[in-house]
């Protein structure tokens, strides 16, 4: 066998580090003082639970309420009482609500909903289809025009065209307000630094928010119906239009905007003609992942009476009728399918038309050719009623749903005890003893341990802001459910994190795996939040752990992504140079590509902790327990709707602390691999 060849930077490195002298390493505890910091901490926590167990936790009882959450609900009932009198309820507030239902009330009965006296809608299911179609063929092209097609088609024969319908036009009224409002504010972004750093911080926590802690104050403010729900989905669907709109107009090449300008060009000119149409692709990048955001929180709307395919999965999942939820849920997801791809395809084919030098007058007369089929399907949907109202002649729908509930008990007959052993295992392992730790000392011992671990973790910008979030949490007179809903996001982080980095490596190392598996994580990203609590109630039954599971789900794809990506990041000439040096692939792994990743395996982690926080709230549904479930019993019973609320905002101060400490945990750990 033949030596190993050593590259000759190589040789000249140990030559240098030769004549250099030997290299006095720094002692164990000056290398890892932060680990060891942070194990001591866990340390001294564990002994204060010995010794104080159970003593000043702060739990109460499901009914009790502390003077903030009795004067949230006092201000609930004066809102109802004054919505007819008082000049900002009725005029300002009111006025937005009556605009926003006349447009969905209007585009329900044009679409959707019997137009009275008419028994259907003034447009049917047919001029419906082909209107959509052309939309799509105009927008995106003939495969994404087939796509719709097939779409549309499918939620219709599996019996939810009506509730599709409506998913569909609150997600688009909410998208197109998004639009109007973020790209101006994206374009204000990218031309002011300052309006950039005041803007910044209002989209971190609309965007860290999870999405159910806007139910509440939304429900508050617009009462419920549809202007609440289309009012929640533009909040928590804004950010991403607005800041890569801003980031695709900052990103346009200086040389570009500096010609132009030496032309002559205006500011306005400059936008019009370079800017946009430069950064037209990322835009619609950022229409997408807005497009995306509300149709997840359109679903998790149903909650305050908003209309669409939420309706159906709610109630299925109320009576524990996994077929039923699955079908339901299938529609959703078939519908975030065909939205993702036609508004990613508008963007490609936008780029391909200008790159091969299309004739858009070509293309202009075939789509006004198009709109004769579209016409007759229009004036076939409004003539005839089997054009008009969708067949129910199939059972499509109910015979997928009883093979599924047939399925399902199959499933749970044969693998209930290999689930049950695992989530006992989890359970008596990890969930049980970190709850006893986090929720079962004192409030002020876990303050102190949490904040040192946020210090230790993330520095002193992460200790500022876990002690604001602290006291915010305390301020709710929920820090007991609090602390239940931490131990819950932990564990399943930790889940998350353990199969996204085994799973992220592989793919990361092998470009086949790769290729197979980023598109089935692309699908389960395009997934609403409800959806995944479907297979979670089919395997583990209600309880916490269901909660638990279908975080997991929800996080897996987006931590897997990023690990992968941080993975394939590292410098194939720092991998060859170890593989010279004899490295094996754990040694390769562990002493390499996973160190010198540890930027992006941190991000992950960021990401993953608000993905599983943001669906263990929703995992209230399903049995979860702490802040989620306060969450949904405030919408269910209004005497304690003000501690529903205090829920909401607890939420939101657990989400905005975790993410500040992993967010500049990250920040800390890039810097340190650069220096």
């Amino acid at each position: 066998m033949s030596a190993v060849q050593t590259p000759p930077e190589v040789e000249e490195t140990a030559r240098s580090a030769e004549l250099a002298g030997p290299v006095e390493r720094p002692p164990f505890w000056r290398r890892h003082w932060r680990l060891l910091s942070i194990v001591g901490v866990l340390v001294l926590w564990r002994i204060g639970l010995a010794i104080f167990r159970g003593e000043d936790t702060l739990a109460v009882g499901g009914a009790e309420l502390n003077d903030l959450q009795r004067s949230l609900n006092d201000l609930k009932d004066n809102i109802d009482a004054q919505r007819e009198t008082n000049w900002f309820f009725n005029d300002v507030i009111g006025g937005i609500s009556d605009s926003i239902n006349w447009v969905v009330d209007n585009a329900q009965e044009l679409l959707s909903q019997p137009a009275f006296p008419r028994p259907v809608p003034e447009i049917g299911w047919l001029g419906v289809v082909a209107i959509v179609v052309w939309i799509a063929y105009a927008l995106a092209g003939v495969r994404m025009a087939v796509l719709t097609l097939v779409s549309l088609l499918a939620v219709g024969y599996l019996g939810y065209w009506e509730d599709s319908v409506d998913t569909l036009i609150i997600t688009i009224v909410a998208v197109a307000v998004c639009f109007v409002i973020g790209l101006p504010l994206g374009i204000l972004m990218s031309r002011s630094k300052s309006l950039t750093a005041v803007i910044t911080p209002v989209l971190d926590v609309m965007q860290t928010m999870p999405a159910f802690a806007y139910l509440a104050p939304l429900a508050l403010i617009f009462g419920i119906g549809a202007a609440a729900a289309v009012a929640v989905t533009i909040i928590f669907a804004l950010p991403p239009i607005a800041r890569i709109s801003a980031h695709g107009l900052r990103t346009v090449a200086p040389a570009t905007v500096e010609a132009s300008k030496s032309l002559g060009s205006t500011s306005m000119q400059l936008l019009r003609q370079v800017q946009l149409p430069m950064a037209r692709r990322t835009i619609i990048v950022g229409l997408n992942q807005t497009t995306m955001a509300a149709l997840s929180m359109v679903t998790i709307a149903a909650f305050i009476d908003g209309p669409g395919l939420g309706v159906p999965v709610l109630q299925e999942l109320a009576a524990l009728d996994v077929g039923g939820a699955f079908v339901a849920g299938l529609c959703i997801v078939i519908l975030a399918i065909m939205l993702d791809r036609v508004t990613t395809a508008t963007g490609e084919r936008s780029e391909q038309a200008t790159r091969m030098g299309t004739d858009p007058r070509v293309r202009r007369w075939v789509l006004l050719g198009l709109l004769v089929p579209v016409g007759i399907a229009i004036y076939l949907s409004r003539t005839y009623t089997r054009y008009a109202a969708f067949p129910d002649g199939s059972d499509l729908g109910t015979r997928l749903a009883n093979r599924v509930n047939s399925i399902n008990d199959w499933v749970v007959g044969q693998l209930s005890s290999v689930t049950e052993g695992f989530k006992n295992f989890v359970s008596f392992n990890l969930l049980n003893p970190l709850e006893g730790l986090v929720a079962s000392t004192p409030w002020w011992l876990a303050a102190l341990a949490i904040l040192a671990l946020g210090a230790l973790i993330g520095g002193w910008r992460a200790l500022v802001s876990t002690a604001i979030c602290e006291l915010i949490i305390l301020g709710t007179g929920l820090w007991n459910e609090s602390m239940i809903t931490l131990t819950t996001v932990l564990v399943a982080a930790l889940m998350t994190m353990v199969i996204g980095i085994i799973v992220g490596i592989w793919m990361g190392r092998n470009r086949r795996v790769d290729t197979a598996l980023r598109p089935i994580l692309d699908a389960l990203q395009t997934m609403p939040p409800f959806v995944y609590l479907v297979p979670a109630l089919a395997l583990f039954e209600v309880g916490r752990f269901c909660a638990i599971f279908a975080a997991v789900a929800f996080a897996v794809p987006v931590a897997t992504k990023l690990v992968a990506d941080g993975i394939r990041g590292v410098s194939p000439t720092t991998v060859e140079a170890a593989e010279s040096a004899g490295s094996n692939r754990w040694q390769m792994i562990t002493k390499v590509q996973l160190p010198m990743s540890r930027s992006s395996i941190v991000l992950a982690a960021n990401q993953g902790l608000l993905f599983v926080l943001s669906m263990v709230v929703i995992g209230g549904l399903v049995g979860g327990q702490g802040l989620g479930y306060l969450v949904v019993r405030g919408f269910s019973q209004e005497d304690i709707f003000g501690k529903g609320l205090a829920a909401a905002v607890a939420i939101t101060a657990l989400g905005v602390m975790l993410d500040r400490i992993t967010r500049y945990a990250a920040e800390r750990t890039g810097r340190e691999a650069t220096t």
